[in-house]
């Protein structure tokens, strides 16, 4: 299988602008870029599917170079339906540099900021050197300005496909990049470049898009309540990621496996076999999830995510550290911890509904504290029985985990 046909089985070509990329992507060497803008301080799962595009091409022989919007990030890419609020030029270079070195340590290419060659160009000879190549009536058409124009969009974002055309133009003159790689979303501004590069130099430049990953409900995929599942893992823990890709619906393994890891089509196609006979085992969810969390944290994270996880399952509290509990547990019932009888501390924080409730949990082992069953209404419960001096962790039944903290 080709490197082309290999992106077309797996999905991950939606657009082209010339039936001649399929050849040069096939038996040339490239130099491409694919980049993003600093709207948050890391990036989330859904860059990672797009960047992921840069290790296959790399694999290919292809030079990848990842561009961090320092300049487009402070004007904003238009939404679909709304403006997008502009940021603080602080908040704005604070990401860039974050982006930029979390783009250098988890893909391992070089990495560049648009800022700095769109600062030193002034207004004058923007409009005279790059303005002048760009028709209204051709901007208009252009899908996502078209769906703007009747609730109005801004000058400030009309220009953006300007200044990501200007990029293309900037890295193909300088690094001698001939392929730009983006989202389906960036279609309108991506044909831009090339278009302004045709026109200012001659020469012909390639793109295509990917189509956006989605989840079964149409929502872009690691977005969950508005909430990113992001590639920090001091925002996004490993664990809480490996509980999210556990949770993956069935009917979107096969399609998340061709996107998110270096599997052949032979063991992707087996998995999937395997998963469909047995299901409730879960086995694509769990290639997937080491898989992605192996690539982004390493094997040591991916592993530690595991043991929480089963350790959390089977109710086995001894052997997970204060930290690690305070990650796996973050979205049970917290309270703050008081010297008092268990009895009184289950139905004072609503873990029992009322002291006869609680003694029945007692009498039925169903009732532990930091892993340990307990028949002892009442034995005190103080912060000298917190794990790490940190939290003391109780548990209902097989499921239910409430934790109190101690604190300072």
């Amino acid at each position: 299988m080709t490197l082309y046909e290999d992106l077309k089985w797996r999905g991950l070509i939606k657009d082209v602008t010339s039936p001649e990329l399929e050849e040069k992507l096939n038996n040339e060497k490239l130099t491409f870029y694919i980049g993003t803008d600093p709207t948050a301080d890391s990036m989330h799962i859904g860059h990672y599917s797009s960047f992921l595009i840069a290790k296959r091409l790399a694999k290919a022989g292809h030079k990848p170079i990842l561009l961090i919007g320092g300049a487009t990030g402070r004007i904003g890419d238009p939404r679909p339906t709304t403006e997008r609020e502009m940021k603080d030029i602080k908040e704005i270079e604070h990401n860039t540099q974050n982006l930029k070195k979390q783009a250098e340590e988890i893909f391992g290419f070089e990495v560049v900021d648009n800022y700095d060659w769109i600062k030193n160009i002034n207004v004058i000879d923007f409009l005279r050197d790059y303005g002048k190549y760009f028709n209204i009536n051709y901007m208009l058409d252009k899908d996502i300005i078209r769906r703007r124009l009747e609730t109005g969009i801004t000058f400030t974002e009309f220009s953006y496909m300007l200044l990501q055309s200007l990029d293309f133009l900037h890295l193909h003159e300088t690094r001698g990049v001939s392929l730009q790689v983006a989202g389906s979303d960036q279609w309108g501004n991506i044909t831009s470049g090339v278009d302004l590069i045709r026109k200012k130099t001659g020469d012909e430049v390639y793109a295509f898009t990917m189509p956006l990953i989605l989840d079964q409900n149409g929502k872009k995929f690691g977005k969950s309540e508005g909430n990113a599942l992001w590639l920090d893992k001091c925002k996004t823990s490993s664990y809480e990621l490996y509980q999210y890709l556990i949770n993956t619906d069935d009917p979107m393994i096969e399609s998340y496996l061709k996107v998110f890891t270096f599997l052949s089509k032979e063991e992707i196609m087996d998995i999937v076999c395997k998963h469909q006979k047995e299901p409730h085992l879960r086995l694509g969810q769990k290639v997937l999830a080491r898989e992605i969390i192996t690539d982004l944290h390493g094997k040591d994270e991916y592993e530690k995510a595991v043991k929480i996880s089963e350790n959390l399952f089977n109710g086995n509290i001894k052997n997970i550290s204060a930290d690690d509990l305070i990650i796996g547990l973050k979205d049970v019932p917290h309270f703050k911890l008081e010297e008092k009888p268990l009895l009184d501390l289950l139905v004072d924080h609503n873990i029992c509904t009322s002291k006869r409730e609680a003694r029945e949990f007692l009498n039925n082992n169903a009732i532990s504290v930091n892993g340990e069953i307990v028949h002892d209404e009442n034995m005190l419960i103080d912060a000298s029985q917190a794990i790490d001096g940190k939290i003391v962790v109780i548990r209902r039944g097989k499921k239910k985990y409430f934790v109190g903290i101690v604190e300072d």
